[in-house]
């Protein structure tokens, strides 16, 4: 599988693209070699056609659910693993924290994720990883050890993207007014050129090069979450590191989803969450990095609380915060218990896959199946649609040319107006979401033109993605009759 492609696979079949044959053969390759498993997809609820608003055909079938890149679905295990939980509370209450019928204490639950967690983010151990609090409490966490801009010098900027999430925007903004600057002293924002939908990584590097001195530091996100362009994380923490900033990273959208090598890479921090691809559910707890090399710095300020402290010494409740060396001494209250419990389930799930470089090989597989699907309709050529998710310059139709490392398991296609004074991008982007649902197509909308499919390789088939395809082709051509009716009316 790892060294599949889309076109040597059609060569070695000789099956069409388009044909359900092909598809079926694609969902038949294993995903883990060594047990033989071809799929995870029975160990998740799949909501149905019904229960995601489609109208007609079976209402009890699966719909086909692409918006995993936003929410998650629900491993099957974590009902019975949180029915456990709820049986030990209420038989055990407060001894639960120390004595537990399943072996998962919950004075140390999170020491059941952090092993994983540690995989899946490249970190050197445990020790550079914490599941804890959410994804922006975690960024405002570590901001004020790691923002610290210099009172009498002129290291004082942030450099983010200016396309960033608005949690992050807002997040910053508040930090900057914490240490009253403005806008325009403490932020240096980046956007794509004039007609370019991402954006380019030597301008990254060209803006670190030539505004370093002035930068405390570079904050940007692992994967874009609008358009699905991944960030060069490595360069960008060597070039930003070489001047002398700070380097972190809000990960929400590449954990689980991309290669991550944090530790080699150098990273400083990092925070995310876990409902998208590691689908722990809504709001569930998230989690951070903090490299091995600030293990033993004390002089940066830090928020303290209880479960960052010494195990040893936690439930002696001294007065005196003696913080747990690395990523756990940024902890702050008790792991919430019903919220990890999903994230147990998934990792579960991924360790039965094979492990997450076995998923990511699968992704590529399935992101590479759809573009290839997307490339043969002549409504791309036609300016139907546009993919602004980075393609590579010379990528064929396997999806593991140049650009492949450039995205997720996420496309981002773009719907603009079909003439000018006719409707715009905006209102023709609803209406082919809304038709997607109708046919049982669960994608994901953006404001304010682009919808956001991603294909997950613990539940999404290849012969949902082939359905994808068609289903958008019926979709367009409806709202191709539909102009032309209304213009001849």
């Amino acid at each position: 599988m790892s060294t599949a492609t889309i076109s040597s696979l059609l060569s070695t079949t000789g099956l069409p693209l388009t044909s359900s044959s092909f598809a079926s053969h694609l969902d038949s390759l294993p995903l883990n070699h060594q047990t033989g498993l071809t799929s995870t997809r029975d160990l998740y609820e799949i909501p149905t056609r019904k229960e995601m608003g489609a109208e007609g055909g079976d209402a009890a079938s699966p719909a086909i659910y692409m918006a995993g890149n936003s929410l998650g679905l629900l491993p099957k295990e974590t009902k019975v693993l949180i029915n456990e939980e709820l049986d030990v509370w209420g038989s055990r209450a407060v001894l639960g924290h120390f004595s537990h019928p399943q072996s998962r204490p919950w004075k140390s639950i999170d020491e059941t994720v952090t092993p994983s967690l540690a995989s899946i983010v490249g970190a050197a151990s445990s020790s550079e990883v914490a599941c804890t609090s959410t994804l922006t409490s975690n960024l405002h966490n570590l901001f004020v050890t790691f923002y610290q801009p210099e009172k009498e010098g002129k290291r004082k900027k942030i450099l983010m993207e200016g396309k960033a999430f608005p949690s992050d925007q807002y997040a910053v903004q508040s930090h900057l007014d914490l240490h009253g600057l403005s806008l325009e002293e403490g932020l240096i924002e980046l956007d794509p050129r004039e007609g370019e939908g991402t954006l380019r990584t030597e301008d990254v590097l060209r803006a670190i090069e030539e505004q370093g001195e002035e930068i405390a530091l570079v904050w940007f996100s692992g994967v874009q979450y609008y358009s699905g362009q991944v960030f060069d994380l490595e360069a960008i923490t060597k070039a930003g590191q070489a001047k002398g900033c700070i380097v972190g990273f809000d990960l929400a959208h590449a954990v689980g989803n991309v290669t991550l090598k944090l530790h080699d890479w150098g990273v400083d921090f990092a925070v995310w969450c876990h409902y998208k691809y590691l689908n722990a559910g809504p709001g569930a707890v998230a989690g951070l990095f903090v490299h091995s090399k600030w293990e033993d710095q004390t002089t940066r300020p830090r928020l303290s609380g209880w479960w960052g402290h010494a195990p040893s010494t936690r439930f002696s409740m001294p007065s005196t915060f003696q913080p747990i060396p690395g990523a756990q001494g940024y902890q702050h209250s008790n792991p919430p218990l019903l919220s990890l419990i999903p994230l147990i389930a998934s990792l579960n799930t991924i360790d039965l896959a094979g492990g997450f470089p076995a998923l990511r090989e699968r992704s590529k597989l399935l992101t590479g199946y759809l573009l290839a699907l997307l490339k043969s309709s002549p409504r791309l050529k036609e300016g139907g649609f546009s993919v602004i998710t980075p393609l590579g310059e010379n990528e064929g139709f396997d999806g593991n040319g140049d650009g492949v490392e450039a995205r997720g398991a996420q496309l981002s296609l773009r719907f603009e107006g079909v003439k000018e004074g006719e409707r715009g991008g905006r209102e023709r982007m609803k209406r082919v979401f809304e038709g997607l649902v109708r046919k049982g197509v669960m994608g994901d909308e953006r404001e304010p033109e682009v919808i956001r499919f991603a294909p997950i390789p613990l539940y999404t088939t290849f012969e949902e993605v082939r359905m994808v395809a068609v289903y958008l082709e019926e979709v367009l051509q409806e709202e191709e009759d539909e102009e032309e009716k209304t213009r001849r009316s």
